[in-house]
């Protein structure tokens, strides 16, 4: 049997992959510090969150291609939250953040064409772009204490079939939030070359403090076409209420001509459940109560690792936010080395940094998601090991 290319995955597990599936097959108890899904951390919510979901109204079938208007109403809202005026026309929800990637690279590109993407980010953009026939390109992050967007660099880095620059704000797992001048000259580069902006936003509200240079949303009528993508999962942790959305942005004449052509894309797949767009409003009206767990768990791991590697070979890189947190580690021995004898030795897991695509070596990426016991148990054996 012949199967498309675009699935043609290599699904040889590597050496990391085989020593976690041996180690829990032996019945060990790891010490996961690479943990991203809220209610696998102790970060459940309260039980009547789910009440949300009882709306009589689920039970009948309304379809609507971009969504149910009151959803997309509740968007919108939570968008002028973080001071974005938007009308709910311009919004179309989608089962979550991955999906709406899949419906923008159908809209913008035909097969071949290319996205940009940051380096180091997520791991996800090369799956999602292949499975619609799209190929990737990076440009990098730059890091001086302080990561950057190189205007220059990433004007390179543009290949002739480009059709989009992807920006994640901020980004996963820097933490880098763009800033006002940087978000400008991308969306005047986007412009002058023809090419779409994408905005991730899903980590937006989890901002480690104030900075009055950051751009909180690219929900704005800019230069370019712009999409400003966000989702349940993060913004209130439920990962397991399927929704996302939208927002798009930019010149009229295109913008219109977007939206019509995602309500088509949107209209073949009705994908997003009737009873999660009817809850919608009452979750993001419960955003305080809903963030602020993980804010306070991830504010508590980050100040543990800061006083864990002070004084230590080991360097805490910037971050301004997210739910990750970066270590630079000496290089005496190669990163798959170090996370293997972590997890051989220690029972720990920890990401090496070529899982986010980093350029080079050697840094390992943390979720500062886990238990608070967890976690300092987990670095502390990790720097009382480093060599």
């Amino acid at each position: 049997m012949r199967f498309s290319d675009r699935s043609g995955f290599d699904l040889t597990p590597n050496r990391l992959s085989r020593l976690v599936q041996a180690k829990r097959r032996a019945g060990a108890s790891l010490i996961d510090l690479t943990q991203s899904n809220p209610t696998e951390a102790g970060l459940s919510a309260a039980p009547d969150v789910l009440a949300a979901l009882t709306d009589p109204r689920s039970l009948r079938y309304q379809p609507d291609a971009r969504g149910l208007v009151a959803a997309r109403e509740a968007v919108a809202g939570d968008f002028a939250r973080r001071g974005h005026a938007l009308d709910a026309d311009r919004i179309l929800l989608t089962a979550s953040t991955s999906e709406a990637y899949g419906f923008l690279f159908k809209l913008l590109c035909d097969p071949g064409d290319t996205v940009l993407v940051p380096r180091p980010s997520y791991p996800l953009f090369e799956f999602l772009a292949r499975l619609e026939n799209v190929r990737t390109a990076f440009y990098d992050l730059d890091y001086d204490g302080e990561w950057h967007v190189s205007i220059e660099k990433l004007a390179a880095a543009i290949p002739e079939r480009a059709r989009a620059i992807v920006v994640v704000n901020p980004n996963n797992p820097t933490g880098q939030f763009l800033k006002r001048d940087e978000a400008e000259a991308i969306e005047a580069l986007c412009a002058a070359r023809s090419l779409a902006l994408i905005s991730d936003e899903v980590f937006a509200d989890y901002a480690f403090g104030d900075d009055p240079r950051r751009v909180t949303s690219l929900a704005r009528d800019g230069a370019a076409l712009s999409f400003a993508l966000g989702g349940l999962s993060k913004s209130c942790a439920l990962p397991q209420l399927k929704l996302g959305w939208i927002a798009v942005t930019g010149p009229p004449a295109p913008r219109q001509s977007a939206l019509e052509r995602l309500e088509i894309i949107a209209d073949s797949y009705l994908s997003v459940g009737t009873p999660v767009q009817h809850a919608a409003a009452g979750l993001l009206a419960r955003l305080p109560e809903l963030q602020d767990p993980v804010q306070s768990r991830v504010q508590a791991n980050r100040g543990a690792l800061q006083r864990a590697v002070h004084g230590s070979a080991v360097t805490l890189l910037g971050s301004e936010g997210g739910w990750c947190a970066i270590l630079k580690m000496p290089r005496t021995v190669s990163e798959e080395d170090r996370v293997l004898g972590l997890l051989e030795r220690h029972d720990v897991l920890v990401h090496p940094g070529f899982f986010f695509d980093f350029p080079s070596e050697a840094y390992l990426v943390l979720s500062l998601l886990p238990p608070e016991e967890v976690f300092s148990r987990g670095i502390s054996l990790l720097i009382k090991n480093v060599k």
